[in-house]
């Protein structure tokens, strides 16, 4: 048994264009920006959607959306995610990259938010 939950919706943005989606962005839903420690490629949008973070990542991409899946048991509900339809893109490890039925993008990481929230909200799974 194992539980997860949505953690968040990133928002990927080609490197040269993400100050002006990070703008756009905390105008739009009502936030604030917050970039992430260490990691200058994540900017979260906070105050947008309680409980869910939203976050501008920039990217040496085209750009697109996608979620971020948070469980207490990455190999488990990565393996869930697939016998539901999912493939795997990319396997880091500890997180991993998947891809839908119909091309949209999913990473499944380690708990992300806090032990409360998550365990308020997570949908436990057999």
């Amino acid at each position: 048994m194992h539980r997860s939950r949505l953690f968040g919706v990133l928002i990927d943005t080609p490197a040269k264009e993400a100050d002006a989606a990070v703008s756009f962005w905390a105008t739009a839903l009502g936030g604030s920006a917050r970039p992430a420690p260490g990691e200058p490629e994540y900017t979260g949008i906070t105050g947008a959607v309680p409980g869910t973070a939203v976050v501008v990542q920039s990217v040496d991409d085209a750009p697109r959306y996608h979620m971020d899946i948070e469980t207490d048991d990455v190999e488990a509900e990565t393996a869930r995610l697939l016998r539901a339809g999912a493939t795997v893109v990319t396997d880091n490890g500890e997180h991993k990259i998947l891809r839908a039925p119909g091309g949209h993008l999913l990473c499944v990481v380690p708990v992300q938010s806090s032990e409360h929230l998550f365990a308020t909200d997570a949908k436990v799974w057999p």
